[in-house]
């Protein structure tokens, strides 16, 4: 069985392999010691979203926050049918509201917040996504910086986590916190750290070097771009190249807020991205006059919508922060002279992630000067908002769902999140999988023992190594069959390389037996081979119980053998 390619970028990719595996079981024997026992998760618990939260903020015609409204004014439809809005209350200053002499209108409390109580505090708990990947350091120290300035806004029922993204690990800089000094550390050390704008500024510019100098030696171009709507072979290949990058930050901030699940209050996603492009086709190609049809790389929404469906799924409201700010001068990896007439249609794509993502959230984008206001404008946003919850039919299928919400008098405009996925487990600890290769530490996981064999060379850039993995008798449901004890579980097998290049993580069912129920303590002892390019590799493989829905994890650094 083959790990297919996730990235194909210009850069050197990640290559892996793993052959079919033997279904022959081993009986269950006894470890020479114990594992360690699973270390504390800090970043949240499993999840398990059962109740579809949507905050609605509702205007008049002037911008002015509605308030007094009741359950009744509200009608809330998913896919177009009426739904019953099984939780509702209103949230005003940061309190909770009593909805007046009517109790029949109350409903039960909003499951994560600490009480609802009529003039209890309602606090907010801000999850900070610093991506180091795309922006220069410069400005993206300034948007820190005002963020530090601004921590007094937290209220004693507030608190922040901070993660940093280098285009490889995320790094954990704070878990939850209402301490300003120990923000304030965090915050230092976020703009202590190294950027790589610079680096996708280097790109850019080299690509259109390439293409000018193409274009001056008279250079003819591919038959692809015999019409002008058609992409050449060279702009194909750097528009998948920035397509490839902004989902590898993408990928972060979801695995992000996965291992951020269940933090209490309402949940906000202060992101602070550093130049992501809408449409690379048209990022590439830059030229208003030359509208691509044929692009033949992913859109916006395919890169993006991962992100806007695990924020829906968990009820986070993401506020995107325009890091480099939309100006046509910028050094960063935005950076370029604008095309003649003026219109700069590279800030416009970067503009149109940055709202995409907040729109469909339920937030707002925080653009130019605003972006130095990133705290206050989340903090006033989320002070006053109606809290609308529903129980839908989950059916654990894939399947993305739209949700809207309107009120029932004239002249209001209403914001909300624009929907919800309903997530199949197989998705669902897949995820998990990819959550553990960047935090080292899947939510809700235990850990099993893992040995690796030494790697030798396979091929010319290839590979092999043989891993033993020892699974855990106690922590998997065994149950009698046919004068056996079987357990049915799936395998996955996730590496990222040294680059940050991701494989996919495919499913394989594996089914173990023993003549006799394996004693507490026994090892079900699997071995199999795995072939990967020959990069120095992150290795991750868990194991998934179907029946109770256990997972067990394990992950090695795998380097290559010295070339002879």
């Amino acid at each position: 069985m083959r790990l297919s390619r996730r990235f194909f970028s210009a850069v050197a990719l990640l290559a892996v392999a793993v052959p079919a595996l033997s279904q022959t079981p081993q009986a269950p024997q006894a470890p020479a010691a114990k594992p360690a026992e699973a270390p504390a998760s800090v970043f949240g618990e499993q999840i398990d979203v059962r109740v579809v939260n949507v905050e609605v903020v509702v205007t008049d015609k002037q911008g002015n926050r509605v308030a007094g409204l009741r359950p009744g004014d509200f009608r809330l439809r998913v896919d177009g049918k009426d739904v019953p809005v099984s939780y509702f209350s209103e949230v005003r200053g940061g309190e909770a509201v009593s909805l007046a002499a009517d109790p029949t209108e109350s409903a039960p409390p909003v499951p994560g917040l600490p009480s609802l109580a009529p003039g209890s505090p309602v606090g907010t708990s801000y999850l900070v996504f610093i991506d180091d990947f795309f922006p220069i350091g410069p400005r993206r120290d300034e948007v820190l910086k005002s963020l530090k300035k601004d921590l007094s806004l937290l209220g004693p029922d507030d608190r922040m986590a901070i993660v940093a993204f280098d285009g490889k690990q995320v790094t954990m800089l704070t878990s939850w916190s209402n301490s300003e000094r120990a923000l304030n550390r965090a915050l230092d050390q976020a703009i202590g750290r190294e950027s790589y704008g610079l680096q996708r500024l280097s790109e850019l510019h080299s690509f259109e070097s390439t293409q000018r100098l193409s274009a001056n030696m008279g250079v003819v171009r591919s038959p692809r771009t015999s019409f002008s709507q058609q992409l050449s072979l060279e702009e194909v290949s750097f528009a998948r190249h920035i397509g490839d990058q902004v989902s590898r930050v993408v990928g972060a901030a979801v695995s992000t807020m996965r291992g951020f699940a269940s933090p209490p209050g309402r949940k906000v996603m202060i992101l602070l991205a550093g130049g992501w492009p809408y449409s690379p086709a048209d990022y590439v190609v830059n030229d208003p006059n030359r509208p691509v049809v044929d692009r033949d790389v992913p859109e916006g929404e395919a890169i993006l919508r991962p992100l806007t469906d695990t924020a829906n799924r968990l009820g986070y409201t993401i506020y995107t922060v325009d890091v480099p700010g939309l100006q046509g001068n910028n050094a960063d990896a935005s950076e370029i002279s604008p095309p003649p007439g003026g219109l700069n249609l590279r800030d416009q794509e970067i503009k149109g992630s940055l709202e995409f993502v907040a729109s469909q959230t339920g937030g707002k984008a925080l653009l130019n000067s605003l972006r130095e206001k990133a705290l206050p404008n989340a903090s006033e946003d989320t002070r006053s908002y109606y809290w609308l919850g529903f129980t839908p039919s989950w059916q654990k299928n894939d399947q993305r769902h739209k949700v809207t919400v309107d009120v029932a008098r004239p002249g209001f405009k209403v914001r909300s999140r624009s929907g919800f996925l309903d997530l199949s487990r197989k998705s669902e600890v897949s995820m998990m999988v990819e959550s553990a290769m960047l935090f080292g530490n899947a939510p809700g996981a235990s850990p099993m023992p893992l040995q690796v064999a030494a790697p030798v060379k396979s091929g010319r850039h290839e590979m092999e190594m043989q891993i033993t993995l020892g699974i855990p008798g106690d922590q998997v449901t065994v149950v009698p069959y046919e004068g056996k004890y079987v357990a049915e579980l799936e395998l996955r097998v996730a590496a990222i390389d040294v680059n940050g290049d991701k494989s996919d993580i495919p499913v394989v069912p594996l089914k173990l037996s023993s003549p006799t129920a394996p004693p507490k303590g026994a090892f079900f002892k699997y071995q199999t081979k795995l072939k990967l390019r020959d990069v120095k590799q992150h290795v991750v493989v868990s194991i998934f119980d179907p029946l109770s829905n256990h997972i067990l994890t394990a992950e090695a650094e795998v380097t290559p053998p010295l070339k002879k």
